[in-house]
């Protein structure tokens, strides 16, 4: 009788809340209609909340993923879903996807980075995430993992994948459609960090490809800049320029020192022709900020390319003027119509305390969603943020 019930639970719909709008009033930038989603006192086992990613189900049903992280680790712990059907106003309280206290077998996980995906061609909404066992020191050696709802969000079914590629991975962005000779596959980039651990390691960015989901495998690597190697990661793909064309805009640092920024602190970009079989090599982009902290790229309906980025020096860097807490304070934004260049920088979101890892996604053209974790002045990812911004 348990397992005839169980299911049921997801057609029957939680109390939603009127999401807290407390303390966030007095601030800078575009984005409106914020609330606080979630806050680390209602999760009393862990000691942030990060990494949050946005997905639209149906019209003004959005589903958000975050990640709690586990006391006495470092960047996982579990992964939980919240719902809104009425475009953000209320949200519903959360539902696991990934619980690190479910042993399977004498194995025990921990989880983080989710990231969102719905198809276009299917009914259901899948999360994507990190898998490691829950003695590692952090989440380097994780593995992917998968879980998906078929009723918006409200329950999902675990899904163990096919991999043929088999080495550790980072996740961070979400899967794009495309078609490599012919075919349609998805494309999820991620990338590795093996040499903090092992001097023979590498920092390598890299694109997974699929054509049901469940199978995956090494499609390209990201080229290295032939001049000096940079710590590629955290790259989001959008489409660019011809049909077939598509960017990756990626996260930075030094590469044998992570704990510094390229110089001057840039996003790193590279280009493929076609689908995404093959990158040409990565670049600085000279007008894309980045201080070793994930930014959003992605594509709007009417062909606009946005940037949304940490302002300022690297997390725990304290000597630039003004940011006496360290970085990953402001976010700010840019956006590029097609064929043009990059606008001037805007304001996303001022308040003088700390916000990092925007997610967005369009609702409507020009008209996005977006989610962040937040925090106060010294202390990140205390609380998840979601907001609306609508592009001029």
């Amino acid at each position: 009788m348990r397992h005839l019930f169980l299911p049921l639970l997801a057609f029957v719909s939680l109390p939603a809340f009127s999401s807290e709008k407390r303390n966030l009033s007095d601030y800078e930038g575009d984005v409106s209609d914020i609330r606080e989603l979630r806050h680390v006192d209602q999760h009393p086992d862990s000691w942030r909340v990060w990494q949050p990613f946005i997905a639209q189900w149906k019209s003004r049903h959005l589903i958000v993923a975050f990640g709690a992280m586990t006391n006495g680790k470092k960047d996982m712990g579990d992964i939980f879903a919240m719902v809104s059907r009425n475009d953000g106003d209320t949200w519903e309280e959360p539902v696991a996807i990934f619980d690190h206290n479910k042993k399977q077998g004498d194995l025990q996980f921990a989880y983080a980075n989710p990231v969102l995906f719905k198809p276009t061609d299917q009914n259901v909404v899948w999360c994507f995430a990190m898998r490691c066992s829950i003695k590692q020191e952090n989440s380097e050696e994780s593995h992917l993992v998968a879980a998906f709802s078929a009723d918006g969000g409200w329950s999902w079914t675990p899904v163990e994948l096919s991999m043929h590629y088999t080495g550790p991975l980072i996740t961070n962005a979400s899967v794009v459609e495309t078609v490599i000779d012919g075919k349609k596959r998805y494309l999820l980039p991620a990338h590795r960090n093996t040499l903090g651990s092992d001097p023979r390691g590498s920092r390598d960015h890299f694109v997974l490809s699929s054509s049901s989901l469940l199978e995956w495998e090494l499609e390209a690597y990201i080229p290295q800049p032939t001049s000096a190697r940079v710590f590629l990661h955290e790259g989001n793909i959008a489409s660019w320029g011809d049909p077939g064309g598509l960017k990756i805009v990626m996260r930075t640092a030094n590469y044998d020192e992570t704990s510094l920024t390229t110089d001057p602190p840039r996003a790193y970009s590279s280009v493929s022709r076609d689908g995404g079989h093959t990158w040409n090599e990565a670049k600085a982009e000279s007008e894309l900020h980045n201080a070793k902290s994930k930014g959003h790229f992605s594509q709007g309906s009417d062909g606009t390319h946005i940037y949304v980025y940490s302002d300022g020096p690297a997390q725990r860097d304290y000597t630039w003027p003004g940011f006496p807490n360290g970085g990953r304070t402001s976010l700010r934004y840019k956006t590029r119509l097609p064929g043009g260049e990059w606008s001037e920088q805007k304001t996303f979101f001022h308040m003088g305390i700390k916000n990092s890892y925007p997610t967005l996604i369009e609702v409507a053209p020009g008209d996005y969603r977006a989610v962040w974790d937040s925090g106060t002045e010294t202390r990140p990812r205390t609380r998840i943020l979601f907001g609306k911004l609508k592009l001029q």
